[in-house]
């Protein structure tokens, strides 16, 4: 396998880590591999679209979902860092609600598999970090919904540190999970 597999404690959000082969001349990894992912993951549908973002440290994407499209999303830093974090919004999962997180690098060149039925969101760790996403589904404007990324009722444990964080407006503006419209 050209990557070791690591499930969270929601078991169908996988961090994947990809084993790098190093010489004097730098380093060399497989980034993607559909029948190793298929396997992985029991994903076969494929990706529709790569997407790619910048942000500065400080800035707070999220949390994000496209209702009734939803995405899987294959996430990973390119340049920087990030604290990527998935929401199980599954009304009918046992997790409905919880969240788990991975730190993605361009260090550690992890790779955040998260399912359709979740929302994401991350927080820039450094100037300049930049973000690959490959989806399962197109972009769709109707369908994209959002939850508030400070919800109590979800609780996640920013890594704010002395930082306040960085939001769109639609993104300070989102509803509570309680108020969101979530899959079944």
């Amino acid at each position: 396998m050209a990557m070791t597999v690591q499930p969270l404690a929601i078991p169908e959000v996988i961090l994947l880590e990809p084993v790098l082969h190093t010489d004097a001349r730098g380093h060399f990894f497989e980034a993607w591999n559909a029948s190793e992912f298929a396997e992985i993951t029991g994903h076969t549908g494929g990706f529709a679209q790569d997407n790619q973002s910048q942000s500065r440290a400080g800035v707070l994407r999220g949390l994000h979902y496209q209702l009734p499209n939803p995405q899987g999303k294959l996430i990973r830093v390119v340049t920087g860092a990030a604290f990527s974090v998935a929401i199980d919004i599954r009304r009918s999962s046992a997790t409905f609600g919880d969240w788990v997180s991975a730190e993605l690098s361009a260090d550690n060149h992890c790779q955040l598999w998260i399912p359709p039925g979740f929302a994401h969101g991350f927080l820039a760790r450094e100037d300049g970090t930049e973000m690959i996403y490959k989806v399962t589904d197109f972009y769709a404007p109707g369908c994209d919904r959002s939850i508030r990324w400070d919800d109590p009722a979800i609780g996640i444990e920013w890594p704010l540190g002395d930082l306040t964080p960085v939001l769109s407006l639609r993104d300070a503006e989102a509803p509570l999970l309680a108020d969101a419209e979530v899959f079944d």
